[in-house]
């Protein structure tokens, strides 16, 4: 097993659009089998294991390394790889959050026998929604070993949680149309498990010391209360689990879930390190670590659902919050904050031009919103078609 920061797993999803349209096409059994006729769920692929999602038009990379230098070139040859394969369908890759156009209820799932899980889920919750078929995210998975580490990482983690859409956000439209939230991807997965809210909560986990407090206060209450619904028994650990970030004790990892889509993969695994970067300060002590107010899980909650709205402008004005990340003001901006703590603890200079880049004009999602401010069909669909020639030329959207 490896301690902490020793290693890291990066997971990316990505929707297969139509390269005309740019509308998503169920074509993830061309990546994932030899043959269309053959239904396969994973194909693993040297250093990378390629996956598909609950909808047949996302297809998830995942591969983790030693270290996160070097893993933007390793997933744009992926992403290469997968173009290549669809561009005789017609078809290509699109990274985004959110697809701004897709009626989810044009959604094709995946058949039963490709993923027991998978069909308990749409039993159990209904799997037709923007929130089950319509969402691409990054995953980040940072290691640990015993409790002590656990808890060290899982605190430093949840501290971090709140702040995420102010440097990831990339979901500013849903059905064509200008949404209330730059992270509509969020705002959507908040209430994905309505059936069962016990299963999400409020996305910022609670405070734990061990894997032991883990199962007692975060998971068995989802247990019981998905119980009922899932005699099977097939809804279980990560697969259940609904925070902004879980513990897989599979891997002895903690993994971070509220990253958006970036517009390449070198944003993508920038905003992953910048992330790393600011954890790691707490876990190690050069950050204080010190917030504990009463009811900190859900000031925390509450400053999460503000930054989902409102990205890098989002207000902070908890003191205490803003001293635990070292700065003595009692209020700023999201986007403030993150300069401030890029600037202290910046990641590698293969990072800095995307980092640079967000930091500058803003989220994904700030900046899709000043290319189409207003929304609206055409205007959307020219952005996404835009946004596919971002991933598949490794170029970042201008404002």
């Amino acid at each position: 097993m490896l301690h902490l920061f020793e290693g890291f797993g990066v997971e990316i999803e990505w929707t297969i659009v139509d390269a005309t349209t740019s509308l998503p096409r169920p074509l993830a059994s061309v990546l994932l089998g030899d043959d269309r006729s053959v239904r396969s769920f994973e194909r693993p692929r040297g250093e990378a294991r390629w996956a598909g999602e609950l909808a047949q038009h996302v297809v998830e990379v995942a591969a983790s390394a030693k270290r996160l230098e070097g893993l933007g070139a390793f997933f744009a040859g992926e992403a290469q790889a997968m173009n290549e394969a669809l561009e005789p369908h017609g078809a290509r890759l699109l990274g985004v959050g959110l697809h701004p156009l897709f009626d989810p209820l044009k959604a094709e799932l995946w058949p039963a026998d490709a993923s027991p899980t998978l069909k308990a889920y749409d039993e159990v919750f209904g799997c037709r929604g923007h929130a089950w078929v319509n969402l691409q995210s990054v995953h980040l998975e940072l290691p640990f070993t015993g409790d002590e580490e656990l808890a060290r990482l899982h605190a430093a983690t949840r501290l971090v949680l709140p702040i995420i859409p102010a440097l990831a956000a990339s979901s500013p439209f849903v059905d064509g149309r200008r949404s209330p939230f730059l992270d509509t991807r969020l705002d959507f997965f908040r209430a994905k498990h309505a059936r069962v809210p016990q299963v999400v909560g409020r996305i910022i986990p609670e405070r734990v010391h061990g894997r032991e407090d883990y199962e007692a206060r975060i998971l068995a209450p989802m247990y019981a209360a998905v119980a009922p619904a899932d005699p099977d028994r097939l809804l279980r650990g990560m697969h259940l689990d609904g925070h902004g970030a879980v513990a897989r004790f599979d891997r002895s990892v903690v993994q971070i879930r509220i990253i958006d889509v970036q517009e390449t993969p070198e944003a993508d695994v920038a905003v992953c390190a910048a992330i790393t970067r600011v954890v790691k300060a707490f876990t190690e002590g050069m950050l204080p670590n010190g917030y504990a107010p009463p009811n900190d899980t859900l000031r925390l909650a509450n400053l999460f659902e503000r930054a989902i709205r409102d990205g890098e402008r989002t207000i902070i004005d908890d003191a205490a919050y803003l001293r635990a990340f070292g700065l003595r003001r009692d209020r700023c901006t999201a986007g403030e904050l993150w300069a401030q703590l890029i600037e202290r603890f910046p990641p590698a200079r293969e990072h800095h031009r995307a980092l640079e880049h967000i930091l500058r004009h803003g989220p994904l999602a700030r900046r899709m919103l000043t290319r189409v401010a207003d929304g609206g069909r055409p205007a959307v669909a020219a952005l996404c078609s835009e946004l596919a020639e971002c991933l598949r030329d490794g170029r970042l959207l201008l404002a």
